[in-house]
Formats: C-alpha cells, structure tokens, sequence
C-alpha cells in the first residue's frame, strides 16, 4: 500500500539521518586554537554590594573632571552595579544620543563579566579564533567600560562613550582611579 510504502521511506530516512549526524558529534581539536588550552586554575574577583549612589556620583565625577580637564565635551558616563543595572548616569551636553546607551552597554558588559571591555576588543583583533564572542550574551567589544573593585570585589562599572575609543577609556579609567 502507498501508506506502508511511505512508512517505511520514513524509517530509512530516519536512520540514515541519525547515522549521518553521528559523523559531525565530534570535530577535532585545533592545536593552534588557543581557546583548546584547559587553565589550572580559576582566580575570578569576587562580586560584592552594590556600588552606592555616593560612591557611583565620586567615580562620575572623576571621569567628568577628567573629560573636562582635556576640554572633551561630548561623553556620557554610566555607573552600574554588579549585576549591570543602572546605578548613575551622567551625559555633557554635546553627547552624541547613541553613546547614551553604548555607554550604558559598556559598563554592563564590564560588570557582569568582571572585566574591560578593551579585552573582548583586543581578542576580536586576534583572528578567527575569537569570532564567537559577539554571540555571547550582552557583549560589547569597544574599549571604555572598566570594573570598578572596592575591597577587592567588583561593586559594578564604569561605561563611557561619545569620544574614541582612547578617549572614552581614559575618562573611564579615570573614574576608575577615583576609587582606589
């Protein structure tokens, strides 16, 4: 019958399709990936409170004043906690409106993964190797969100945007040293 014919094309098509997909499960290892390297240890920095409204506002600050001081107007600066959510936010008038939440997304990105975001830039930089990191969860890979650590925990981040690259790092870094 047309119906059992059908039947079982499927169960051939079935199997063949399982005993198909078996021969991609494995791909072998690229010695030259540096990705293949399986560290000995783990020594992340721990997360602690969140950073406070005070705290945020002095860091804001000494990345202001430091945009200020080379006569840089056009920066927003983002305060978050750890977690990435928005604790202060500060914009100089001549912002550009997108660096409103590219600087909010940098300080997010150094927040909840514990480091600058100038690492994800310099690693997209290294070649192929590194292509999955734009499909990690909320990355951005454009320097200028920096972790701020009290006590040796990260209390949130610092995010800056509407310069270059250079210049929304500086200031970031700046608001950085505020806290040390």
């Amino acid at each position: 019958s047309p119906m059992h014919r059908l039947s079982v094309m499927a169960g051939v098509f079935s199997a063949a399709l399982m005993m198909s997909s078996a021969t991609f499960a494995q791909v072998p290892a690229d010695p030259n990936n540096p990705n293949e390297a399986v560290p000995d240890a783990m020594t992340l920095t721990p997360y602690g409170e969140t950073i406070n409204i005070e705290t945020a506002k002095k860091a804001a600050a000494g990345a202001i004043a430091e945009a200020v001081k080379r006569n840089w107007n056009g920066l927003c600066v983002a305060i978050v906690g750890p977690s990435g959510d928005l604790v202060y936010f500060e914009k100089q008038d001549n912002c550009q409106f997108a660096s409103v939440t590219i600087s909010q997304h940098k300080a997010r990105t150094a927040a909840r993964y514990r480091r600058p975001t100038v690492v994800f830039e310099r690693l997209l930089g290294k070649g192929p190797f590194f292509a999955y990191l734009p499909t990690l969860d909320d990355v951005i890979a454009s320097r200028g969100g920096n972790p701020l650590v009290v006590g040796g925990k990260v209390v949130g981040a610092i995010g800056v945007s509407g310069g270059t690259g250079s210049q929304d790092d500086t200031v970031s870094q700046a608001g950085v040293a505020v806290l040390k």
